[in-house]
């Protein structure tokens, strides 16, 4: 069984090329041919969380397990195997494998969402470790031509912009914001990338015809964007199931009858036709095992080819 560590991660799983590898994943995932288990988690008394997700795509299976802890950080790892023996191939360590794959997962939906060759002015609510990469997936998608950042920490903000300029170099203005709404004041595309538990945003300040990005909450009970944007925009999915089970975005929002009416990723990739440009829309993602697999099984082809 081969193992890879982070830095063979990121060596091996560049943003461009995990995008289009989810793309595939999803096209199968509309038609049938992949399978996801949503995350489930075991909580302890003293703390410590276990999570774990489980997918099978293609010639692979796997899962993602993880352990976190306020007080001591969070530790990944993903396992895949192969689907015809259930031969073990290879373990990962995977702290950057999913913060690649859930940049790569919300590029992809901007790829559909947004007219092909757009320039886009955007912007991060958000400055963390997910941050950099959602922006990252967004500017391999379409070219920037602004970027406003925000954070509550001044220090923060101001880190986070001398790594964007590295990232997206001169050709995109970037600009500090004092407040979530002056980032969003004339943004197309909105991420927000946040550990919040209440919204970081009014939905007054997201104007009309914006794609908004969330990706920060993953639990029921926490959420970054206000009930009033959710409810009365078009809402995309990663997958109805496990936002059902843990998009706080969503679950403090909705109605039942209003899951009826939310749109899946994979309809999008499988050709369905997107929203109009001038709706605004909001695509929530939660991550999946299906993306770790994915994304897993690009590392491992890609070296097993390199030592071919």
């Amino acid at each position: 069984m081969l193992r890879f560590t982070e830095s063979d991660v990121r060596r091996l799983l560049p943003m461009r090329e995990t995008i289009e590898r989810l793309r595939v994943v999803f096209t199968d995932y509309a038609s049938g041919r992949a399978q996801n288990q949503p995350r489930r988690r075991l909580v302890l008394p003293g703390g410590a969380t276990l999570h774990q997700l489980a997918a099978a795509w293609g010639g692979y299976f796997g899962a993602k397990v993880y352990s976190t802890h306020v007080k001591h950080g969070a530790y990944f790892t993903v396992l895949l195997y192969d689907a015809e023996t259930a031969k073990p191939l290879a373990e990962f360590e995977a702290n950057h494998l999913g913060q690649i794959r859930t940049g790569a997962v919300s590029g992809l939906a901007a790829d559909l969402l947004l007219p092909q060759g757009q320039r886009v002015d955007a912007a991060c609510i958000g400055t963390g470790f997910q941050a950099h990469s959602q922006v990252a997936a967004l500017a391999a998608v379409r070219t920037l031509s602004s970027l406003k950042v925000y954070s509550r920490s001044a220090e923060k903000r101001q880190n986070f912009a001398v790594e964007m300029r590295e990232l997206l170099g001169a050709a995109t203005e970037i600009r500090e914001a004092e407040s979530a709404e002056a980032a969003a004041e004339g943004a197309k595309v909105l991420i927000t990338a946040t550990w919040a538990k209440d919204p970081v945003i009014e939905a007054s300040a997201v104007a009309k015809g914006t794609l908004v990005l969330a990706m920060g909450s993953n639990q029921p009970q926490r959420r970054e964007l206000p009930a009033e944007l959710v409810r009365n925009n078009i809402v995309v999915v990663e997958d109805t199931e496990a936002c059902r089970v843990e998009a706080g975005d969503l679950l403090l929002a909705f109605d039942e009858a209003d899951w009826s009416r939310v749109v899946e990723l994979r309809s999008l990739v499988a050709g369905a036709p997107p929203p109009a440009t001038e709706n605004t829309v909001v695509f929530k993602s939660v991550g999946m095992g299906l993306e770790d697999v994915g994304a897993a099984a690009l590392i491992y082809e890609r070296a097993v080819k390199d030592h071919s």
